[in-house]
């Protein structure tokens, strides 16, 4: 999960608003500033219960694939490995056949890791596009409902010091799972809106 802690910090929270104004402006020269870490939002300990269900479901889809891909893995590992210790005492017709034997299975390794990287990706853009634009706008209404006039990401814009009193992430992760609980995801972006591109996209499996 650790490559997918990075990848939601970006998917989840890019719609964030620095500035989020409330529905009724507070009077002149006024300005109620907060914080928000948004990396805390993906982290295992703290995170948003929707995207923990959403990155478990992934996981769960690919693991018999990724364990497919081991056994792979260790097959051409030990035939590379008899090919090597055979190959001064055994016929060279049957060296030449058990490593073409190895090379076709090195290009199907290849290939099953590439779709199945490209499906891993793909299914994860699905389920945290959705997830960022309800994010988003959770986190401008909770800055409108509690007055917050400036909301700022410290995973994003350098903050040199804020009282522990501004930082708002864990009241707002607990309010969110609350009134978001994760059996009840948000509805899937429509088909016609082009998916969205991670800056870094998983790399697994």
């Amino acid at each position: 999960m650790k490559v997918f802690r990075i990848f939601v910090a970006v998917a989840a929270v890019a719609a964030f608003a620095i500035l989020a104004q409330t529905q009724t402006r507070p009077a002149p020269h006024t300005c109620n500033v907060a914080v928000i870490d948004s990396s805390a939002l993906s982290d295992d300990k703290g995170r948003i219960a929707r995207v923990m269900a959403g990155m478990q479901q992934i996981e769960a889809k690919y693991q018999p694939l990724r364990a497919e891909l081991r056994g792979m893995r260790d097959r051409l590992s030990t035939l590379r490995a008899d090919i090597q210790k055979k190959r001064q005492v055994q016929d060279p017709k049957l060296t030449a056949q058990q490593t073409d034997e190895a090379d076709r299975l090195e290009v199907q390794i290849k290939r099953k890791a590439e779709d199945a990287q490209a499906g891993y990706q793909r299914d994860s853009v699905a389920v945290l596009e959705p997830l960022q634009k309800d994010i988003g706008e959770a986190v401008t209404a909770y800055a409108q409902s509690r007055g917050i006039t400036l909301l700022i990401d410290v995973n994003r814009v350098p903050v040199v010091y804020a009282a522990a009193s501004m930082d708002i992430t864990k009241d707002f992760i607990a309010d969110y799972n609350r009134t978001h609980p994760a059996g009840a995801t948000p509805a899937a972006a429509p088909a016609t809106r082009p998916a969205a591109t991670p800056a870094k996209p998983p790399t697994r499996p």
